[in-house]
């Protein structure tokens, strides 16, 4: 809104006006960068890193301009200054809303440790085979083996991913089944699809199967390996996943996972 459209206005009292014309500009930047950084990694216009530090600029203006639209709604309100409530309303209720889901999902984050695989077998992780040759092909990947001992971050700490994995999701466990091992082999590969991971190898003579899982938002790639091996009475199925890329994973292997276990309980 331009000053001018209150030409009784002022020195301080035109402050109001400002600062929530001054909102709805901060704000509508935030939202455009917040979810423009999904698409633009997905669709490789940014890399990992850049796409995330997008988003965090995007919440960081949104937290701006929530404050900048709440100081000019107080200061028209005490001056009795007209300002385009509406619009700083909406604004403000968008930004809100949208702020409030990111720092949700950064506590998520901070709340599991910084690791970045997940393995229902920690002693003999399921291997990669198939995808290990897919990712010797992408540069500046997480390596495909197990990585026991990883950084914990900038500092140059490392941390014992098994140990972390029991600590933090000690439910995630080998899963036994009263099937036969093919049996149990083909109902993977119908859960597996089911959850919409993209098979790369299903070698059912191995009992091995592998995929790939593309993040919604991000499309962030995870592969998948699953393993199927007979056992009295049954088949005993491992499951490993883990993330291309980043340090940490919010969580996202565990619950990826978890969804698989339960489904094949279900199926």
């Amino acid at each position: 809104m331009s000053t001018s459209s209150f030409p009784q206005l002022t020195g301080r009292a035109v402050w109001p006006v400002r600062l929530a014309s001054a909102s709805l500009w901060i704000i509508g930047v935030g939202v455009l960068l917040v979810i423009l950084s999904g698409p633009l990694t997905r669709m490789g216009l940014v890399k990992f890193g850049p796409g995330l530090l997008t988003l965090a600029a995007g919440g960081a203006l949104l937290a701006i301009g929530i404050r900048t639209g709440e100081i000019g709604w107080i200061g028209s309100a005490r001056k009795n200054v007209p300002i385009r409530a509406g619009s700083v309303a909406i604004a403000l209720i968008v930004a809100l809303a949208l702020f409030g889901y990111l720092l949700s999902q950064f506590v998520r984050a901070t709340g599991v440790p910084p690791i970045h695989e997940i393995s229902t077998d920690l002693a003999d992780p399921p291997a990669f085979v198939k995808i290990r040759s897919l990712r010797a092909a992408v540069p500046d990947v997480n390596p495909v083996d197990y990585v026991v001992e990883q950084r914990s971050g900038s500092d140059g700490g490392t941390l014992n991913v098994p140990d972390a994995q029991r600590k933090s999701y000690p439910d995630i466990q080998p899963l036994t089944l009263d099937l036969s091992a093919a049996d149990a082999f083909a109902r993977a590969e119908t859960v597996a699809r089911d959850l919409g991971w993209e098979i790369q190898e299903s070698a059912a003579a191995e009992g091995r199967l592998e995929a790939t899982a593309t993040t919604t938002f991000f499309g962030f790639k995870d592969d998948v390996v699953v393993r199927v091996r007979s056992e009295a009475g049954g088949s005993r199925i491992d499951i490993r996943s883990k993330s291309r890329v980043g340090l940490g994973d919010a969580g996202a292997n565990a619950a990826r996972v978890r969804a698989f276990l339960a489904a094949m309980q279900k199926s």
